[in-house]
C-alpha cells in the first residue's frame, strides 16, 4: 500500500490553503453547472443533426474495422484506427471499473442509467469534436498534424478568440500531468505494492516504459495503444461476461434496478434524486471524456482528408468506452450482490468479481495496471500537444522528461489529494472552452456532414 510521506507543518499548510481555494471552483467544474453544460451541447449537436451520429453507429464500425481506412497519399500522421486506440488509451481506465463503482456506492443503481443518456448524446459531441479537429488542424514545423479545442478555437473562431484556445491549452497542460500521469501512476504503485513491490522500482520501471514510447512521438504511442487497448477492452468485456453468465439468473434483476432506481432517489447515499443524476452525468463524462476536449487532439493525427470519416469513427469511442465498457461493470456489480454498503471504487469491482467466481478479481487488478498505463501514454500526448500550442515545438523534449519524472514522483510520493484534486479541477474546467466552440461552431459540423455522402 502506498502511503503519502509525512510533511511538514508548512507544507501541510499550504496544501490546506490551496484546498481551500480549490474545493470552490472543483464544484463549479465537476458540478452541476459544468455537467449541465455538458449535457446541453450535446443535446444540442444530437439534435442539429437529426440524430445521425445513432444512426451511422453501424457504418462507423463498419470503418474502423476495415483492414485499412486511411487511403495512400492521405494527410496525417497515424491511421484513423490508431487515432481511435490512442483516444481510447486514455478513457479507458479507472472510470471504467473505479468510477462505475463509485457512481453506484453514491448514487445507487439508478446512476448507470444516466450514464447511459449522457453517454447518448456524448455521442454526437465526441463526433463533433472530431470533424472540428481535422477540418482545423494544421502541420507543425516538425511536420506533424497537430489539432484540438486550442486548433479549431483558433482557425474557426477567429483571432479575436484566441485566448480561449490559449486557456483550454493551458488547462489540458496542467491537468495531464494530474489527472494523466501521477494519479495513474500512484494507482500502479499501489496495485503493486500489495504483492511487496517497492514504490520507487515501481516508479522507475514504469518510467522506463513510458519514455521508450513516448520518445517516439505519437506513431509509438499510436503502435503500442493500437495494440493493447483491443485486447485489454475485449479481455476485460469477455471476464465480464464469463461472471454473468455464472450469474446469469440475477443479471434480469440488475437490469431492473438501473431502471427502478433511475427516477427515485432511494438507493442513493443522500436518499435525493439530484444525486442519482448527477453522479451518472459526472461518472458518465469522466469515463468517455466527450465534451472535455481530449479526444480530438488524437484524432486531428488521423490519415484523413475526410473531417466526418473520422468523426464517426470516433464517436464510437463514446459508444464503446460508457454503452458496453461500463455497463458490463456494472452489471458484474450489481448481479453478483457484492455491494454492502462498505464497499466502493475498485474494491467493490474486485469483490463483485471474487463473489461471481471465486480468485477472479486479479482480472480487475492486471485490467487496472494496463488500463492505467495505457492512460499515462494517451494523455502524454495530449499534454504535449497542449504545451507545443503555448510554446512552440521546442518545448516538446523538456516536456517528456518532465512527463516521465512525474510518473517516479506520482509512485513514490503516494496519494497527494490536494495536489490532485487541482488537476481534477483543471480537467473539469477544459471543457468550457471546448463546450463553447462546439456551440459556436457548430453550423460548421452540419455542413460538412450535410456536405458528406455515407455511401461506403
Amino acid at each position: 500500500m502506498v502511503t503519502p510521506l509525512p510533511l511538514a507543518p508548512a507544507v501541510a499548510g499550504v496544501e490546506g490553503l490551496i484546498k481551500s481555494i480549490n474545493d470552490p471552483i472543483n464544484s463549479f467544474a465537476w458540478g452541476w453547472p459544468t455537467v449541465l453544460l455538458i449535457a446541453a451541447t450535446g443535446i444540442l449537436l444530437m439534435l442539429r443533426l437529426s440524430f445521425m451520429p445513432i444512426q451511422r453507429l453501424g457504418y462507423g464500425f463498419r470503418l474502423m474495422l476495415k483492414p485499412t481506412t486511411a487511403k495512400e497519399g492521405d494527410a496525417g500522421d497515424v491511421t484513423p484506427f490508431q487515432a481511435l486506440m490512442t483516444s481510447l488509451s486514455a478513457t479507458i481506465g479507472t472510470g471504467n471499473i473505479a468510477g462505475v463503482a463509485g457512481a453506484i456506492f453514491v448514487g445507487g443503481p439508478g446512476a448507470v442509467f444516466w450514464m447511459w443518456v449522457v453517454a447518448f448524446f456524448g455521442i454526437a459531441t465526441k463526433y463533433a469534436e472530431a470533424v472540428l479537429a481535422v477540418h482545423y488542424r494544421e502541420v507543425d514545423p516538425l511536420g506533424n498534424h497537430v489539432g484540438g479545442p486550442m486548433y479549431y478555437i483558433k482557425n474557426g473562431l477567429g483571432p479575436n478568440w484566441h485566448w480561449l484556445g490559449t486557456l483550454f491549452a493551458l488547462f489540458g497542460m496542467l491537468a495531464a500531468f494530474g489527472i494523466g500521469n501521477g494519479v495513474q501512476s500512484f494507482e500502479v504503485a499501489s496495485a503493486l505494492g500489495t504483492v511487496g513491490v517497492p514504490n520507487f522500482v515501481t516508479g522507475v520501471v514504469l518510467a522506463v516504459l513510458v519514455f521508450l514510447v513516448i520518445i517516439g512521438g505519437v506513431k509509438r504511442i499510436a503502435q503500442v495503444t493500437s495494440a493493447l487497448v483491443p485486447f485489454m477492452a475485449v479481455a476485460y468485456v469477455l471476464a465480464c461476461l464469463i461472471i454473468l453468465l455464472s450469474q446469469a439468473g440475477a443479471v434480469p434483476g440488475a437490469f431492473g434496478s438501473i431502471f427502478a432506481n433511475a427516477f427515485t432517489g432511494k438507493a442513493a447515499a443522500t436518499g435525493t434524486l439530484t444525486q442519482v443524476i448527477l453522479m451518472g452525468f459526472k461518472r458518465g463524462i469522466f469515463s468517455n471524456e466527450a465534451g472535455l476536449g481530449s479526444a480530438p487532439i488524437a484524432h486531428a493525427a488521423a490519415k484523413t482528408t475526410e473531417p466526418v470519416r473520422q468523426g464517426t469513427i470516433a464517436m464510437l469511442g463514446t459508444f464503446i468506452d460508457t454503452i458496453v465498457v461500463c455497463t458490463m461493470t456494472a452489471l458484474v456489480i450489481l448481479s453478483t450482490g457484492a455491494m454492502d454498503g462498505k464497499l466502493s471504487g475498485s474494491n467493490l469491482s474486485i469483490a463483485s468479481f471474487n463473489a461471481g467466481i471465486s480468485g477472479s478479481g486479479w482480472v480487475v487488478t492486471a485490467g487496472l495496471l494496463l488500463f492505467a498505463l495505457t492512460t499515462i501514454l494517451g494523455w502524454s500526448f495530449y499534454g504535449e500537444k497542449c504545451a507545443e500550442f503555448l510554446l512552440g515545438v521546442k518545448a516538446i523534449t523538456p516536456f517528456r522528461f518532465v512527463w516521465v519524472a512525474v510518473v517516479v514522483i506520482g509512485c513514490v510520493a503516494g496519494n497527494r489529494g490536494v495536489v490532485w484534486g487541482v488537476a481534477d479541477t483543471l480537467n473539469g474546467l477544459m471543457a468550457i472552452p471546448n463546450l463553447i466552440a462546439l456551440v459556436l461552431l457548430s453550423g460548421t459540423v452540419y455542413k460538412l456532414t450535410k456536405d458528406y455522402a455515407f455511401s461506403e
